[in-house]
């Protein structure tokens, strides 16, 4: 099996579409990437709504706030960890994995945190982390800490593939600043752990994702015949998402036949 989602499940463009909003997204997704969660908790009416408009077969994959994993750089945050999970228990049974996203300043020196952090989480969950100091992607011993030390804790290490977006041509002001927030890093398809996540950062050029794509199309089979792994979708306007979906789900149903038939999403054609 294999999750396959976009980073968020609105956005004003998509409603062309017919998606208006969660309840009508899960009906074509079986998972999100749940970005909102890193800017602020969503209040609990807000978390039980989420909860009435998905079913059990739908994971959500929310980050940790950034004041845990930025501000906080994972130290002396038990009472805003416990917080998080206490707004988001309601969806405990849907959560497809928790993860974090650290900054670029957090480097080798700082694994000992990181592990003193995920020990103390609740063991009933599935964790991911997503690293972006350029030593955790050098091959050198400080890789194989975090890679050794992610796989003896049963943690995904979240893969980010950012190709796409920075070969693509700066002709757009969305391609601009995606480039410019995008962490331009080496892609290592590493798997520590039984939910490997895989972020593909797409351009707006679809011909070049689909070129891009093709060696995921070798490793997420591989992948699937021992673990079950998460994919999601992005384009540097978030409006293209559905595009991008429509541009590579042929090539992923020939290759893992279970993700099905593409999402039959109303109205496609109005706005590609």
């Amino acid at each position: 099996m294999i999750y396959l989602g976009l980073p968020q499940w609105s956005h004003p463009k998509w409603a062309r579409l017919g998606i208006t909003g969660l309840d009508i997204y899960a009906r074509h997704f079986n998972c999100v990437e749940g970005n909102t969660t890193l800017y602020a908790l969503p209040k609990a009416e807000i978390v039980e709504r989420w909860k009435a408009q998905t079913d059990d077969g739908f994971r959500f994959c929310f980050k940790f706030p950034a004041t845990i994993s930025h501000q906080a750089a994972l130290r002396r945050c038990d009472d805003l960890t416990a917080e998080f999970f206490n707004r988001m228990d309601p969806l405990a049974a849907r959560i497809g994995q928790y993860w974090l996203q650290l900054p670029a300043t957090f480097g080798p020196g700082d694994l000992p945190a990181l592990w003193a952090f995920l020990d103390g989480l609740p063991g009933t969950f599935t964790y991911g982390v997503e690293v972006r100091h350029p030593l955790f992607f050098a091959k050198g011993e400080e890789e194989k800490q975090l890679n050794r030390g992610l796989h003896a804790l049963g943690v995904n290490r979240v893969i980010l593939d950012s190709r796409p977006v920075h070969r693509a041509i700066p002709h757009s002001e969305a391609v601009i600043e995606a480039q410019r927030k995008k962490p331009k890093v080496p892609v290592h398809a590493v798997v520590t752990a039984a939910n490997p996540m895989v972020r593909f950062i797409g351009s707006d050029d679809m011909a070049q994702n689909q070129q891009l794509f093709a060696v995921w199309l070798q490793t997420l089979p591989q992948w699937a015949q021992t673990t079950t792994p998460y994919l999601f979708l992005h384009t540097p306007d978030i409006a293209q998402a559905p595009e991008l979906v429509d541009t590579l789900w042929s090539d992923l149903q020939r290759v893992l036949p279970e993700i099905g038939s593409a999402p039959s999403i109303p109205l496609q054609t109005s706005l590609f």
